[in-house]
């Protein structure tokens, strides 16, 4: 039996703005996703131990987000590489200013934030960058700081690359001068900092366009009814989760080294990080 939670809502507030992070909380757990995205409780749990070790990795990855960030806005790479202040930090800014596959865009546009209607709702997404040659090409970047390397398969399946490559073609005309962006002329890339020459490539079909917005459709409708938020069937999830203790699902946190996949998913706000100043 679900352990009781006391005064929940239980009704998410509509309209609501869904993001890839929201709907693949719902995916993996809907009651985590009523619990951050509803209830709006604060994490009672760290995510992953050893926990100094985890929040320092974060906070490199979000600092080495600011970096590159600031650098495709035109601020010089020798000054910059000098806020590359960990080995860690100083490892992948190393390997971002050595790569070079940006050279062939006419425009690159960092931290672009992308909208459009879902239904009643709205579907929104922050892109690392988007580099767009209009009429031909437009690549979606995102950079990556994991321990390991992420199988592409796993990768394929999760909504970040759904909903950010069926999000540009519904809502980036205004990068395209003007004109809709056709699907077979996206790709998405995840570049891995640890792993610069082994990046993850999903091109995309009008197929593929027409099957993710369907899925998003559905999902969203589906969320938007729902009363009840019940909990995962996969436990392992659980070790992974801030709320497992709502939950009575365990109050350890899993060990860094024992996921490959879960305990890497940070979800990186730029907005945590100040402007980089000199």
């Amino acid at each position: 039996m679900e352990p009781p939670i006391v005064n929940l809502k239980s009704e998410i507030v509509n309209p609501f703005t869904f993001s890839q992070a929201s709907l693949q909380d719902y995916s993996d757990c809907p009651r985590r996703f009523q619990l951050r995205y509803i209830e709006g409780l604060a994490w009672p749990a760290v995510e992953t131990e050893p926990a100094l070790e985890n929040e320092r990795h974060q906070q490199e990855g979000l600092f080495f987000h600011r970096l590159v960030q600031q650098r495709l806005i035109g601020l010089p790479v020798e000054k910059l590489g000098l806020m590359a202040n960990s080995p860690n930090l100083s490892q992948w800014w190393q390997n971002f200013v050595d790569f070079r596959c940006l050279e062939n865009f006419r425009s690159l546009y960092p931290e672009m934030t992308l909208s459009a209607p879902l239904g009643e709702q709205r579907v929104m997404a922050k892109y690392d960058l988007i580099a767009a040659t209009p009429g031909e090409k437009a690549v979606i970047f995102d950079w990556k700081t994991y321990h390991k390397r992420p199988k592409d398969v796993w990768m394929a399946a999760r909504l970040q690359t759904r909903v950010y490559r069926a999000l540009l073609v519904r809502a980036g005309a205004h990068l395209n001068n003007g004109q809709p962006i056709q699907p077979e002329q996206v790709e998405m890339i995840y570049w891995y900092a640890c792993y610069p020459q082994e990046p993850s490539r999903f091109p995309y079909t009008a197929t593929q366009y027409k099957r993710d917005w369907d899925i998003l459709t559905r999902l969203v409708a589906e969320i938007i009814s729902r009363r009840e938020f019940s909990l995962t069937s996969d436990e392992k999830k659980c070790a992974y989760c801030p709320y497992r203790s709502y939950c009575n699902r365990g109050l350890k946190a899993g060990a860094g080294g024992e996921m490959e996949s879960e305990i890497s998913m940070i979800n990186v706000n730029i907005e945590q990080i100040q402007e980089i100043e000199f």
